[in-house]
């Protein structure tokens, strides 16, 4: 038995939370470890203790080994849970904690060593008997060894990242003229997040469903599977919505890959959670993919639909304990779903997201579970993964689970920072996934024209509404009725609004009439005209008829600019009416700004040199993705304000290039 009784999670956000809750509710103390860009964020608050270990930057605080050390022993500390991403999966944080006497919560060292390296854990699991997708795995990386490989394999191909996960250091091949620039994308990005260049390649299947097993054991070599999820609503190989079980398997398939996903984890001697995952043919074949050895993002579907609590199972489990159920105990009841909320922007490529979160608020529906790592007030930064919480739904059913959590995703208020909260909607209530039909390919497919990552949220109802918000806000700082219902300086106030909404212009003309127990508004934009009458309105929520439908909408400023939850997604818009006219440089061809707070990882041009529109300047990385940054026009390079390895703010000037202009 390991006797411990203070436990450090070596995470942050959704993950530490969730954690901390858990060993709370068991009697444990909790040790909260934090950067100087979390000092505020939720999970320091709600832990026994919390010890500041580094910069923002990740290497310097949550994958920094040494200082995750000495916060446990300073504290006290005789347990530390990884969580999910940063150490998760590092070997060699598992081996430190052991020989620092710290009860690790995962894995041992050498499971993690092998199941965390694609190219020995599919060697393994071919031994092991587990069906494989054809590739290549040789420890020979050269280009021209995979290249030729490849052309073997035959296209399309994935050229995947060997450690890690989350679509990181993997490229989708579709012929061999993108092989080259795919190999070396892959392996940059793999190098700077994983610390590992090392590929494999692997025959690209066809619209396949993405399965994964959950799976358990404990110390004495007992090994279980708690049913299966289906994770194939992907963006760039990034999970979107996870749900358990999956509408594709039948019991006799389930039965299946459930006992090949516990002949893979005995295959490694593993201990704690894991995940075995696998890609499911249009034959209902499948294929090993990786095992991952740690607690998945989606885990909560599985608690949902078999009552455990798999945190409680992990501490369990590395305290020495057996297993609490066997493999006929485990029941699944009902169905569950869960979406990942991001701070990133559909409309801009899901361009990742910085700011200031300035409202965060979760109705309390039936059947519905967050998890969630922010707060009203916290500044998400460009440091860490996006993820922003989790909203999952459980019912009696697939179609009961699909919509409560459409309903609790709508209903989410989150304000101050663009997210994916109408993209997961979409999804949610679209026909193909509500039938359980969807693959892998299910976004590439169906959600490239979808309004969500398409068109703006302006209407001519949201810019009524963001005046008459804006007029009611500005007719109470002038000391008028603070409710404004039923009251009127004039039978006829007429107002003149400029906003700017994303990045353009919009000219409001609102008219004001008092009724005798509300007022009237009415709004003309261009040929667009619409009538709203407000019934109340306070420091965040405006409620009305519009065509005698009462609705309301939800509300923050943030100084003159306006943020707002429509129908369509959130929304903000900037008061410029008094501003004196904004100089458009930003917008001017020639000049390349960065798309948000980072580092430039590769300047790929050198000043003199003749580009062309379209052409790669410079990579930015931010969020742990790599982001290239291109010319707006042809010309030639005249300056350049950057190198690799700098530190960029959002819109700061990296490149500027002299416009070639014909005559």
């Amino acid at each position: 038995m390991n006797d411990f009784n203070k436990i450090l999670i070596a995470n942050r956000g959704e993950i530490a939370v969730r954690v901390i809750r858990t060993a709370k509710a068991l009697g444990y103390r909790t040790v909260a470890v934090f950067s100087e860009a979390d000092a505020d964020a939720l999970h320091t608050r709600l832990a026994d203790q919390a010890v500041l270990i580094g910069k923002a930057p990740a290497k310097q605080s949550y994958l920094h080994i040494e200082r995750l050390l000495e916060a446990a022993q300073q504290t006290g500390a005789d347990a530390i849970h990884p969580g999910y991403g940063f150490l998760s999966e590092n070997a060699e944080f598992a081996r430190a904690c052991e020989k620092h006497d710290m009860t690790f919560i995962g894995p041992p060292a050498a499971a993690i060593e092998l199941m965390g390296n694609k190219r020995q854990s599919k060697m393994a699991m071919l031994k092991a008997g587990v069906p494989c997708i054809p590739g290549y795995q040789g420890s020979d990386q050269s280009d021209e060894k995979l290249i030729a490989e490849a052309q073997s394999i035959g296209f399309p191909i994935m050229v995947k990242a060997c450690a890690g996960g989350g679509g990181r250091g993997m490229r989708l091949v579709p012929t061999a003229t993108d092989l080259c620039a795919a190999i070396k994308t892959a392996r940059s990005e793999a190098q700077s997040a994983f610390g590992s260049g090392e590929l494999i390649l692997e025959k690209a299947m066809v619209e396949p469903r993405h399965i994964e097993i959950q799976v358990f054991a404990d110390n004495a070599g007992n090994t279980v599977h708690l049913g299966e999820r289906d994770c194939s609503i992907q963006r760039r190989h990034q999970k979107v919505v996870e749900e358990a079980p999956s509408p594709a398997l039948s019991a006799t398939l389930r039965q299946q890959m459930g006992e090949a996903a516990v002949a893979a984890a005995k295959a490694c001697n593993y201990r704690g959670a894991g995940t075995v995952e696998f890609l499911l043919d249009k034959d209902r074949q499948f294929y090993f993919l990786e095992m991952n050895t740690r607690l998945q993002v989606e885990h909560p579907v599985t608690e949902l639909i078999t009552g455990q609590d798999l945190v409680a199972w992990q501490i369990s489990v590395a305290a020495g304990n057996n297993i609490p159920l066997t493999q006929q105990d485990i029941q699944m009841d009902g169905h569950a779903i869960e979406v990942r909320l991001y701070a990133e922007d559909p409309r801009n490529n899901f361009l990742p997201q910085t700011g200031k979160i300035l409202c965060w608020d979760i109705p309390d529906s039936t059947g519905v579970r967050v998890d969630n790592g922010i707060r009203t007030g916290q500044t998400i930064s460009p440091h860490y993964d996006p993820i922003l919480a989790k909203i999952i739904a459980v019912g009696s059913d697939r179609e009961q689970a699909r919509r409560r959590l459409a309903c609790a995703v709508e209903d989410a208020v989150l304000l101050g920072v663009t997210s994916n909260q109408q993209f997961l909607a979409n999804i949610l209530r679209h026909p193909i996934f509500a039938a359980g039909q969807a693959t892998t390919t299910f976004l590439e497919q169906h959600f490239t024209e979808d309004s969500s990552v398409k068109s703006s949220t302006t209407t001519i109802k949201s810019l009524c509404l963001a005046a008459l918000i804006f007029y009611t806000r500005d007719t109470q700082r002038a000391g008028h009725h603070p409710n404004l219902v039923g009251w009127s300086n004039c039978s006829h106030a007429q107002s003149h609004y400029l906003f700017q909404h994303e990045g353009n212009p919009l000219a409001v003309n609102l008219q004001s009439q008092a009724g005798n127990s509300s007022m009237c508004f009415s709004a003309h934009c261009g040929d667009e005209h619409i009538s709203l009458e407000l019934l109340s309105i306070d420091t965040h929520h405006c409620v009305y008829l519009d065509n005698k439908i009462r609705e309301s909408v939800s509300y923050v400023f943030d100084g003159e600019q306006l943020f707002m939850t429509t129908k369509s997604g959130s929304c903000n818009f900037i008061n410029i009416t008094h501003t004196a006219t904004v100089n458009d440089d930003f917008n001017s061809s020639g000049l390349l700004y960065a798309l948000m707070d980072g580092v430039i990882v590769d300047v790929l041009v050198s000043t003199g040199q003749t580009v062309q529109k379209g052409q790669t300047l410079l990579v930015l990385e931010a969020m742990k993705m790599e982001h290239p940054l291109k010319a707006d026009s042809d010309g030639v390079i005249e300056y350049i304000h950057v190198t690799a390895g700098e530190q960029v703010k959002n819109r700061q000037l990296v490149t500027q290039i002299c416009i070639e202009h014909q005559e």
